[in-house]
């Protein structure tokens, strides 16, 4: 009966431990509970993972049950050093039925203040002839106990932490691989931030780039949340002014009159409440760059002024007299149409044509669809990295994220992420979790079914990427050199993804 009990205790512990170290890439947390399982249901005490640190090359406790952190910490070994040294050493288990007879138990953590009774079982963690570290418990020393037996089950048991360990390290490999591929596109074509491989979007990153370096006044049009102030704080950046301030209003946030005091500032008694002097806006922005997103939204009196700023570049504060000059460039945003507001009087014609030197318009989500996948790693990496998260997309998810119109554009979609990766369970954004609209939006569901599948969110990517290279390849008639330094890497790397993505780069198609 003792011998079937045993071996039942032993199938389940088996089982559970089988069970938890499949059940996420959480490694330290599942050996952990694998090591309690040994100690709850085969009452083998203080098990212990030790491993080889291959950067000291020596045999670091990474998990045990029954120890404190500071016996953790004591825990090191060179190789060849104690039982767990020997193990390591060896790639052969040892079984110590007494440590306190045996001078190569080194009790180095120092958790064994009482040495009677107690015997050390510990087998090698192998992946092949490489062994990675030990698998190590305590036994109440009884004689009835076959330590052979025990033995088994630990190398059994080691297999499995091997394998989980093995997992563990291609999943870093390839989560690090992903993230640097992703960092690479995001640096690539971006605009300080601007993450975008669209045709369209290229175009307005490169009229940016050219109008960085003057001061002239750009006027950005598009939806809302198509990423205004991010392009307006990109410009900024690419510019001669890049140090000084980068100072942002919504006009459409304020009243009239607190606009206007925000904008030009106030002296002391100015109005009501004006208990000191205050700079404005445009006085903080000197030598620097003024955003002043809505602009569509301002009043007729405040159009007066701005018109005279950007003619001038002077103004006074309210209450004031003393005429301030500064040196700030503007850049204005709407969602409006502004030409039909010049048709109609709601906006001067001659504030209009200030502000609208170099008009640059922000297309929607919807008309950049190549750009989602790579949006969406991008606050995927952000907000995993916000909630110490390592959350996920499913394929049949992303096809939904890519299909569905985006009407609050770039907000929207960052904000879906965001909420998907908050209150994500498992890991792993599936469809269950998408927000209702875009599950039963039968416009998205039919245009899944028409387009081709997509594997991953890093084939969407790699994609992408392959696809930019072909084309730049064509644009300069192969030429690699050319192509290379267009994309912004070197003639290395693009030899290197040409040969990754097995592009002929002499019949690109």
């Amino acid at each position: 009966m003792d011998e079937l009990k045993r071996k039942n205790a032993e199938l389940t512990a088996l089982f559970e431990i089988s069970k938890v170290l499949g059940s996420s890439f959480r490694l330290r947390e599942n050996l952990q509970t694998a090591m309690k399982f040994l100690s709850d249901i085969l009452e083998m005490r203080r098990g212990t993972i030790t491993l080889l640190d291959n950067t000291t090359g020596t045999l670091k406790i990474v998990v045990a049950h029954g120890l404190t952190h500071e016996q953790i910490r004591r825990g090191i070994y060179k190789i060849g050093e104690g039982v767990v040294g020997k193990v390591v050493e060896t790639g052969e288990p040892m079984a110590i039925p007494d440590i306190e007879k045996e001078p190569q138990f080194l009790n180095r953590t120092g958790a064994r203040q009482d040495k009677k009774n107690i015997s050390f079982l510990c087998v090698p963690i192998k992946i092949g002839a490489e062994t990675l570290g030990v698998l190590s418990v305590d036994r109440v020393f009884d004689e009835s106990i076959s330590f052979q037996e025990d033995l088994r089950v630990l190398e059994i048991l080691a297999t499995l932490i091997a394998q989980a360990i093995k997992l563990h390290k291609e999943y870093d490999s390839e989560k690090q691989k992903r993230e640097e591929m992703a960092f690479e596109l995001r640096s690539r074509y971006s605009l300080s931030g601007v993450i975008s491989v669209c045709d369209k979007m290229q175009e307005v990153i490169r009229t940016c780039i050219k109008v960085a370096k003057s001061d002239a006044t750009v006027l950005l049009t598009g939806e809302s949340g198509t990423g205004k102030e991010l392009v307006a704080r990109g410009i900024h950046l690419e510019s001669l002014r890049a140090k000084a301030p980068f100072i942002a209003l919504n006009c459409a946030a304020l009243p009239e009159n607190l606009l206007e005091a925000e904008l030009f500032g106030y002296e002391k008694g100015a109005f009501t409440g004006a208990i000191g002097s205050k700079p404005g806006k445009f006085e903080l922005a000197d030598k620097g760059t003024l955003f002043l997103d809505e602009i569509g939204d301002i009043s007729p009196a405040i159009q007066v002024k701005l018109l005279r700023f950007l003619q001038e570049h002077t103004f006074e504060r309210l209450g004031g007299i003393k005429t301030i000059k500064v040196d700030v460039r503007v850049i204005a945003a709407t969602n409006k149409d502004l030409e039909s507001m010049v048709k109609t009087g709601k906006f001067r014609e001659d504030l209009f044509w200030r502000l609208n030197v170099v008009p640059i318009f922000l297309p929607p989500l919807r008309e950049r669809k190549e750009d989602i996948p790579l949006l969406i790693s991008h606050f995927l990496f952000r907000f995993n990295e916000q909630y110490h998260k390592n959350v996920t997309v499913e394929t049949e998810a992303l096809n939904f994220l890519i299909s569905y119109n985006w009407p609050g554009n770039v907000r929207e979609l960052e904000n879906t992420i965001e909420r998907l990766v908050v209150l994500c369970d498992n890991d792993c954004i599936n469809v269950d979790a998408l927000p209702p609209h875009l599950k039963t939006d039968l416009d998205i569901i039919s245009r899944i079914k028409e387009s081709s599948a997509i594997n991953s969110l890093e084939d969407e990517i790699e994609e992408i990427e392959r696809t930019r290279i072909i084309n730049a390849l064509k644009t300069f008639n192969f030429n690699q050199s050319k192509a290379a330094k267009a994309l912004g890497i070197t003639q290395r790397q693009i030899g290197y993804k040409i040969k990754k993505y097995n592009i002929n780069p002499q019949a690109a198609s």
